[in-house]
């Protein structure tokens, strides 16, 4: 008798040994391990309840796990611990539809959760487990079962099949081993699996789950409305932030206030903040938010000249906006200083370009200049950099000669046959060569202009190249231009009177006629365009009519042809 005592007491100390009690008890652990475990309401847009669930926690600032599809389409959830307090979700770390997990994290109001342990193990087959459900009743007892098998899924972990039957409203509660350690979320099964059969997802799968810098384009997370969480690497932010710029304005504005709150740290967070800021507006409460932010990056960088150069860019956009009183020493000159302290640190390129903007802007033409020299002598140089070398030598009054240096330079960055990216420097060279009475050299970069942009015109560029050819004596492409042009813009009067011109210099008179009748019929009261008929006529030795021309531009107030009268009458 006294070794059968002695055999049943070993048994029991066995048993309470693997967490468990006799007499069908729950685990010693259940009763702290329960409170981990809570209810989650979700919301739409519209505010209306739209379900409810069940989730844990797995740290004790509120990281979470529960199933996707109770928060897709959800613009809002909240949780209901086993208490009864209500702590709204905050934001999304990771998700997975496919597989039905979702990570996140709950805003505890700086009270600490009480949290389970996730398993590194796997349960062996025939292993007692037991799913611990919500309820906000203290005597709650968790459900016993057993491991029926695991069959591997993604990498190292498990999908399993358990000897458990899963009732109403236990979806996504945690299914603990006997050590009181979470290794699975319980999952929805189908109408007709065995009901004493259910399964469950792997809990380090779950965990595994995080947002990366390209989690912005994820479906899975589109889908859901709460707000994201941002990657851990910061590296990974950085680059969230940049995709988040071409989001919605609120949407970008609470990335970058996460971010910040992330990494304090960090200058380039404090940079993208008052760039926000200032793109919103340029009230004083935006600016004043603007420079704290500014000076906060420069506090924190770890990269003053990097820094300094943003601040430069930025207060050198803000006066590019020509503000009607300049916000404090928002000046110019606030921004070149900067971003010469910048260039002092470290002399790079992309800073000797700014510092030739901001001289530019000043109308400091020739320090501009010797500020973009320094760019096109580096690996920097574009066709950018080399026309904006060619304006300011324009500008300084240089000769035209060395402008047109300039310019062959920065067309020369391209190789023919010529794009779009090149037909706005094809089309500036064409005007610098007509400046420079260089007709027959334009005419050449008007038709690769044309070329490039294939065919794609308005009326202006046929005008502009049929003035060059008019000049260049090239008499047939000036009519062919008017011509054109007239078709894009038959209400412009100017193309017909130069159509009218060029027909007088080649001898055609009576068709320059027909072309200033038809002007006139459009608009009477155009004083040039008696004037050019009244030539015409004299041309055609019909002088009465010639001098009613005239006289009819001279009561329309033609200030060129009194000396007209004089000559030939």
């Amino acid at each position: 008798m006294k070794k059968i005592f002695l055999r049943m007491a070993f048994a029991i100390l066995l048993v309470m040994a693997n967490g468990q009690m006799v007499n069908g008890q729950s685990p010693k652990w259940a009763d702290k391990a329960r409170q981990a475990v809570f209810s989650i309401v979700t919301y739409g847009a519209d505010g209306k309840m739209m379900g409810t669930g069940n989730g844990f926690f797995v740290s004790e600032d509120g990281v979470a796990l529960s199933d996707y599809a109770l928060f897709k389409g959800a613009a809002r959830a909240e949780i209901i611990n086993t208490e009864g307090k209500r702590f709204q979700v905050l934001e999304i770390m990771g998700a997975n539809e496919m597989y039905d997990v979702l990570k996140f994290k709950v805003e505890l109001n700086g009270q600490k959760a009480f949290s389970l342990a996730v398993s590194d193990n796997v349960p062996a087959s025939g292993s007692r487990v037991y799913l611990l459900p919500y309820s906000t009743q203290k005597n709650t007892a968790p459900t016993p079962g057993s491991v029926k098998e695991s069959s591997r899924m993604a990498g190292p972990y498990q999908y399993y099949t358990l000897e458990l039957a899963l009732q109403d409203k236990m979806v996504s509660c945690p299914l603990m081993d006997a050590n009181g350690q979470v290794f699975a979320l319980a999952q929805q099964t189908s109408d007709d699996t065995d009901k004493s059969t259910c399964y469950a997802m792997d809990a380090r799968f779950a965990m595994a789950q995080e947002i990366n810098a390209f989690s912005l384009n994820d479906g899975s997370l589109s889908n859901i409305g709460i707000k994201k969480a941002l990657p851990d690497s910061e590296e990974q932010a950085l680059v969230t932030l940049l995709m988040a710029s071409t989001t919605n304005k609120e949407a970008y504005a609470m990335i970058l206030n996460d971010f910040i709150k992330k990494f304090p740290n960090n200058a380039d967070g404090y940079v993208r903040r008052a760039t926000y800021e200032l793109g919103l507006s340029l009230d004083e409460a935006s600016l004043v938010k603007a420079e704290a932010d500014l000076d906060k990056a420069l506090e924190v960088s770890t990269d003053k000249a990097e820094t300094l150069y943003e601040r430069a860019n930025l207060i050198y956009n803000y006066q590019l906006t020509k503000p009607e009183l300049t916000y404090k020493d928002w000046t110019y000159d606030k921004a070149l200083d900067e971003v010469r302290q910048s260039q002092a640190i470290n002399a790079l390129p992309a800073y000797s370009q700014l510092e030739s903007d901001i001289l530019f802007a000043m109308q400091n033409y020739a320090e501009a200049y010797k500020a973009i020299e320094k760019v096109n002598a580096s690996a920097l140089a574009s066709a950018a950099t080399w026309y904006n070398a060619a304006h300011c030598k324009e500008l300084m009054k240089a000769p035209a000669d060395e402008v047109i240096a300039l310019m062959d330079k920065c067309v020369s960055t391209f190789t023919p046959p010529y794009t779009e990216t090149a037909a706005p420097y094809l089309l500036e060279r064409a005007r610098i060569y007509t400046n420079a009475e260089k007709y027959r050299l334009a005419l050449v970069d008007y038709d690769e202009y044309l070329k490039a942009v294939n065919g794609k015109v308005n009326d202006q560029f046929y005008y502009l190249r049929g003035q060059c050819a008019m000049q260049a004596k090239a008499f047939q492409r000036a009519l062919d231009d008017y011509t054109e042009a007239i078709e894009l813009n038959p209400d412009d009067l100017t193309y017909r009177a130069e159509l009218a011109v060029v027909n007088m210099r080649v001898g055609r008179n009576d068709e320059a006629l027909k072309v200033l009748d038809a002007a006139i019929a459009k608009d009477a009261n155009y004083a040039e365009l008696y004037r050019l008929k009244g030539l015409a006529l004299l041309q055609l030795k019909k002088n009465k009519d010639a001098r009613a021309a005239f006289n009819k531009a001279k009561e329309l107030g033609d200030p060129q042809v009194d000396a007209l009268i004089e000559k030939y009458f």
